[in-house]
């Protein structure tokens, strides 16, 4: 399939098990978000009150909802027309009201319709490797970007959470002492094809995984005039209880998550 066709697949699937994942998520998101996406966007975003921001790829809301009780006033889209139903049903508890659209992330144009350098913030959280193409939605940031604007997203760690890492487990006895010690076992990195993948157990079904390593994300900002100038990787803390299996809140040394803040790169624009 093409990326269009990869796309319109894509979607279909997330339409079929939106109510799934909008009572999975809630009113403020699962505890993978709250722990780790939304504090990390939120510290690079640096949010002020009355500026208005943009978040592309909002699922049922849980972003678009803090950014609206902190302060901002709100457009949020997604390609799922679901998704957006279920968004707009929840309301929220605070703040300035949402304006919700439906608008697919893969069309520039689209994007740039809701108003080019009027938007002091764009967020995209947890949805770039749900997208068969990602240059369309940075090339359209920069457009939408108003002077002195900043563009944050969230995503799976393409370094140890993309495309079905596998979570390991060692329990043994050193020196009279029994340990508990876990790892990832990584197979690919630098090229590999999409994957459908479960988001979540008992999912009513699999959607479409697209894995790129850190280089072709990055340039990819670079080639549309943005440049870097933030970045973490929130990882669960450390527990000193075991879990009886590994999961992310086991490896701490190892980041589900990679966030980072853009700025319009007014140098290599004038070079454009």
């Amino acid at each position: 399939m093409d990326a269009k066709q990869l796309n319109d697949a894509g979607r279909a699937m997330w339409n079929n098990k939106a109510s799934f994942w909008d009572a999975l998520h809630g009113d403020d998101g699962n505890e993978f978000h709250r722990t780790l996406v939304s504090p990390s966007v939120e510290r690079l975003l640096t949010l002020q009150a009355g500026e208005r921001v943009l978040d592309i790829g909002c699922g049922n809301g849980v972003l678009a909802r803090r950014l609206a009780t902190l302060g901002g006033d709100v457009t949020a889209t997604d390609f799922s027309a679901e998704l957006i139903t279920l968004a707009k049903k929840r309301g929220q508890p605070s703040g300035t009201p949402i304006d919700y659209k439906i608008v697919d992330a893969t069309d520039a144009d689209a994007l740039c319709a809701l108003g080019e350098n009027s938007f002091k913030a764009v967020t995209c959280t947890m949805a770039l490797m749900d997208m068969p193409v990602i240059a369309p939605l940075f090339r359209a940031v920069n457009r939408l970007l108003d002077d002195g604007g900043r563009f944050v997203f969230a995503n799976m760690h393409p370094a140890f959470n993309s495309n079905n890492p596998i979570f390991m487990i060692e329990k043994g006895d050193k020196d009279g002492e029994l340990y508990t010690e876990y790892a990832l076992k990584l197979r690919e990195y630098l090229h590999m094809p999409p994957v459908k993948g479960v988001g979540a157990a008992d999912e009513p079904n699999p959607h479409y995984y697209y894995h790129r390593p850190l280089h072709e994300i990055l340039n990819t900002a670079f080639e549309a005039g943005l440049v870097m100038d933030g970045i973490e990787e929130p990882a669960f803390p450390r527990s000193d209880v075991p879990d009886q299996r590994p999961t992310w809140t086991s490896m701490w040394q190892f980041p589900p998550v990679l966030t980072a803040r853009f700025v319009i790169n007014k140098v290599a624009m004038q070079n454009l």
